[in-house]
């Protein structure tokens, strides 16, 4: 049975989704839990590799298990044996060649800043801190720019491995929550650190630090230096995930 579950996670205490040697991980926990219920060792297939201390409202894994279980069975037994930070929301069986990774269309993620002089400790390892009052309008109409189809290496971290840096963004843009300023982007796919190096350029044109109007040049320039900071992972969520089809 290949059987996809739904999840929700607060990624502080873990290094991303994906299994590591010498740190724990979303995969690790999941998968240890996936032994208990079923007594099978598994490897279970995520729709993406979070980094550390990112987290997920909306989170896709299958895996495949010789043992048929009730959907409801499977949700309530990992979650007695997953940790508190992790949870599981639903379960369903899907076709044997389902992979959460490469059945997947498009993924939409969030990051979260909030605007105020003091910090928030309520907000601590959820929301980045910025003291001054964010312009969600400006950031909004510069986030924009993002769409489309585009060579997003100049919002790229170095070194990462990839075949090609083209990726197509399908929406785009800024809102406001009371305090918290939201950035959201929804592609085809995202290179390592794009969403937080996209929310940098934005807090960054925001601050006055980048000209406004510039990201189409900054995209078309390739250049990394170009772009605003890597804005640190605890603002960072993965809040959708469409599949093919959907």
């Amino acid at each position: 049975m290949n059987y996809l579950l739904t999840m929700l996670f607060d990624g502080t205490a873990y290094h991303g989704w994906q299994r590591q040697d010498n740190a724990v991980t979303v995969q690790e926990k999941l998968e240890d839990a996936v032994f208990q219920l079923f007594g099978q060792r598994v490897s279970a297939t995520g729709c993406s590799r979070t980094d550390a201390g990112v987290h997920a409202k909306c989170f896709k894994a299958n895996f495949h298990a010789e043992k048929e279980r009730p959907m409801d069975t499977v949700v309530s037994g990992l979650n007695f044996y997953l940790p508190d930070d992790i949870c599981v929301t639903g379960c369903e069986i899907v076709p044997d060649d389902f992979n959460a990774r490469f059945s997947c269309d498009t993924k939409e993620y969030h990051y979260v800043f909030y605007d105020s002089p003091v910090r928030n400790p309520f907000y601590l390892n959820r929301a980045a801190h910025c003291k001054h009052r964010l312009d969600e309008k400006l950031m909004d109409q510069e986030a924009k720019s993002f769409i489309g189809k585009h060579d997003f290496t100049a919002f790229c971290a170095a070194g990462a491995a990839v075949r090609s840096n083209v990726r197509t963004v399908k929406n785009a843009g800024v809102f406001r929550e009371n305090d918290k300023v939201i950035y959201f982007v929804e592609a085809d796919g995202f290179l390592y650190n794009m969403v937080r190096i996209m929310a940098g350029t934005l807090l960054y044109i925001d601050e006055g630090k980048i000209e406004r109007g510039s990201i189409p040049s900054i995209i078309c320039s390739k250049d990394r230096l170009l772009a605003g900071k890597t804005v640190p992972p605890e603002g960072l969520y993965l809040n959708k995930v469409i599949f093919k089809g959907e």
